[in-house]
Order: C-alpha cells, then structure tokens, then sequence
C-alpha cells in the first residue's frame, strides 16, 4: 500500500469519526442537563435545553476543528 492510499484511508478513517463524536458530545451534554435540572429542581427542563444546545455548539465546533485539520494536512 502506498503513502497516498494509505492517507486517504486515514482521511476516511477520520470522517467516519465524526459522527459518533458528535453523537457521545450531544448525549453527555443532555444527561448533563437532566441531572442538573434534577439536582437544582428548574422549571421547564430549561438545563437541559441549554446544556443540549451547548453540546451542539461544542460538537459542531469540534466537527469544523477536525475537517480544517484534515484539509490542512491534505
């Protein structure tokens, strides 16, 4: 296998990271949100919207740190 091959493996191998990163982000970000909402008894479920739509904002930010990585080292 040559070098070329082998970086286009690695470049796939890294995509396909992404998604299940992502997923384990927004989740542990969630679960976050229920225990506080438990713990500290808030109205609404409010933590666990905001808590969620900063994991969102924080897989998002590590999807685009990746690719620009994966461009940069192209």
């Amino acid at each position: 296998m040559n070098n070329k091959q082998k970086h286009k493996r690695n470049k796939w191998l890294a995509l396909t990271s992404i998604p299940i990163q992502m997923l384990v982000t927004i989740y542990l970000a969630s679960r976050l949100g229920v225990w506080l909402d438990n713990k500290y008894l808030l109205n609404n479920e409010i933590a666990t919207k905001v808590v969620t739509l900063l994991g969102v904002f924080v897989a998002l930010y590590q999807v685009i740190n990746q690719v620009n990585q994966i461009n940069k080292n192209e």
